[in-house]
């Protein structure tokens, strides 16, 4: 038989239980705050809220992980706090030539297309989680958010990083073209295994 847990202790951890959320919900309020800060020209304070709310990102993964604070609300804040983000800065930083149209048309279109495969998963009765980020996919959102960290810090450094920004341009594109045709692979094959199965 296991003592009681003392209720000042039990409401510590169901306080701790919704701190992912909090962080998730912290992520999507900073948001905006950083794409105003871009598009007034503050490019050193947004590269400090943008570092901040990145690693908010990292801190919830890994506090909901450990407190084992999963839930479904968490499932779809995090991911619309991350994209909410990440594409309204690179939005921003278009708007400000800071970086190539033609990127921010490539990053927007896969979020839209792997929006659309979870939304056809989920009506082929696959659920609304099926896919799962892969490696390439996880290795584009931190090079992603390198771009944007450089993009943002090299004013406040006084550093001429045109040339690294140009080839990390170009490594970002290609690593969201392979996440992209990765998603939608896994969608195809996803779609026909729920279609055999409701045969």
């Amino acid at each position: 038989m296991t003592d009681p847990v003392p209720p000042r202790q039990g409401s510590l951890r169901r306080l701790a239980r919704y701190l992912p959320n909090l962080l998730s919900l912290a992520r999507l309020v900073v948001a905006p705050i950083t794409i105003w800060l871009i598009l007034d020209g503050r490019l050193v304070t947004a590269f400090w809220m943008f570092s901040a709310a990145a690693l908010t990102d990292a801190i919830d993964g890994i506090l909901a992980r450990w407190l084992q604070a999963r839930t479904a609300l968490g499932s779809y804040l995090d991911p619309i706090a991350d994209k909410s983000l990440l594409v309204g800065t690179y939005l921003a930083l278009t708007w400000m030539e800071a970086l190539p149209v033609w990127l921010v048309w490539l990053v927007v279109a896969r979020d839209i297309g792997l929006v659309l495969g979870v939304v056809v998963l989920h009506f082929a009765g696959r659920g609304a989680r099926s896919l799962t980020p892969s490696l390439i996919s996880k290795l584009n959102t931190l090079l992603q958010i390198a771009l944007v960290v450089l993009v943002m810090a090299a004013p406040g450094l006084a550093v001429d990083a045109s040339g690294v920004i140009g080839g990390l341009v170009w490594v970002v594109a290609a690593t969201t073209i392979l996440s992209g045709i990765g998603y939608l692979r896994e969608t195809i094959r996803q779609f026909f295994t729920a279609i055999g199965a409701h045969a």
